[in-house]
């Protein structure tokens, strides 16, 4: 594989509806906008603009998965803890930003053959932090040639 420059940047985004906390699959929709973009090989940057949900490459065949990571997390950031002090918009506020913090708001993934490059078992996801639904807006970079 021979290095070549970036000649091609493309943006675009997309609002994710989420139902609450949980995991929400974007996959299809990030690759849509690689897709639309024109880029072959490259590599896209997808950034989340909230600070109390994360971006994240995970197992997208067993649901379990990301149960035990909701599981794992309900534990390590309880909503409701007293060492918060940040409570404006509830108990569950500061531990969303603290969940969205330890788990980043940006993801780069490869671009091959016009697709972003995620192996068999990956998926791309929003994961909520917060309890009540929201409208997420998603930006997806995208450079290559």
């Amino acid at each position: 594989m021979r290095a070549a420059p970036a000649d091609h940047v493309a943006q675009n985004g997309f609002v994710v509806h989420t139902r609450g906390r949980g995991f929400t699959e974007i996959t299809d929709k990030v690759a849509d906008v690689v897709s639309a973009s024109g880029v072959h090989t490259g590599i896209a940057h997808v950034f989340s603009l909230h600070t109390s949900c994360s971006l994240l490459i995970s197992e997208n065949a067993d649901p379990a998965v990301r149960e035990d990571l909701e599981r794992w997390f309900a534990r390590a950031v309880p909503d409701g803890d007293t060492i918060f002090r940040h409570d404006e918009e509830g108990p569950d506020d500061m531990p969303s930003h603290v969940r969205a913090i330890l788990t980043g708001v940006s993801l780069v993934v490869p671009v091959h053959a016009g697709k972003p490059q995620l192996g068999t078992w990956q998926g791309i996801y929003l994961w909520e932090h917060r309890l009540d639904p929201h409208q997420r807006k998603i930006t997806v970079t995208v450079l290559g040639h």
